[in-house]
């Protein structure tokens, strides 16, 4: 590989990931159009980098390309939605068991701290301090655990799953029921034990699912 090739390689996979997280954040919304002239602006990059990029990330079902049209950000179904949640909620039990085998007592007091900042958001009401707190648990949890290859499928799914989350997110009294089960699944992990662990974020997951499935039938 030439040293031009490989400058642009390192570039498409810095732009893919800035185009990732932004999608993950929010700032790039579902359907929304991406145009290539505007991502080189954006992010300082070369259009074959941005091509690159988009096509990485239209492998991972984030992004799709409509002919004629370019790409945009990938729209997801509720039912799509829920197979997504199904799927990280497999995965998620196993980083939550093997986070489990892993965990020092500094990781446990680091979960503990996030579980309090969790409490404190829901009785002040702030959804999106819960929100933002909650995702930090979820990937403090798969760090703990280990499993890199987990955790690299657990973020394209989230990517692709972003909207439906930020809309379940923000709904009245879903912080207040999710709460107890992130409680559940740190004493779990932070006591050791895998098997405990790996159900209660089992169970937590196939709420998510759930709640998803019934804010669907609400919205149609």
């Amino acid at each position: 590989m030439t040293a031009d090739a490989a400058a642009t390689t390192s570039n498409a996979a810095q732009v893919a990931d800035a185009l990732r997280a932004a999608i993950l954040d929010g700032e790039l919304v579902p359907s929304q159009r991406l145009v290539e002239a505007d991502l080189c602006s954006r992010f300082n990059a070369s259009r074959s980098a941005v091509r690159s990029a988009l096509a990485e990330l239209a492998v991972e079902g984030v992004v799709e390309r409509v002919q004629n049209r370019g790409a945009r950000v990938r729209s997801v179904s509720v039912e799509e939605a829920v197979e997504i949640i199904e799927v990280r909620g497999v995965l998620e039990a196993l980083c939550a068991r093997k986070a489990a085998d892993r965990i020092d007592a500094g990781q446990a007091a680091e979960l503990r701290q996030m579980a309090g900042e969790m409490a404190s958001a829901v009785k002040a009401g702030e959804l999106m301090r819960y929100s933002e707190t909650n995702s930090r648990l979820h990937r403090r949890i798969v760090e703990i655990s280990g499993q890199g290859t987990a955790g690299a499928t657990i973020e394209r799914l989230r990517a692709q799953n972003v909207r439906h989350q930020f809309r379940l997110a923000i709904q009245p009294g879903r912080a207040a029921v999710s709460l107890p089960e992130h409680v559940d699944i740190i004493e779990a992990i932070c006591a050791g034990q895998g098997e405990q662990a790996a159900r209660m974020m089992e169970s937590h997951m196939a709420s998510i699912a759930e709640a998803i499935r019934r804010a669907g039938s609400a919205s149609s």
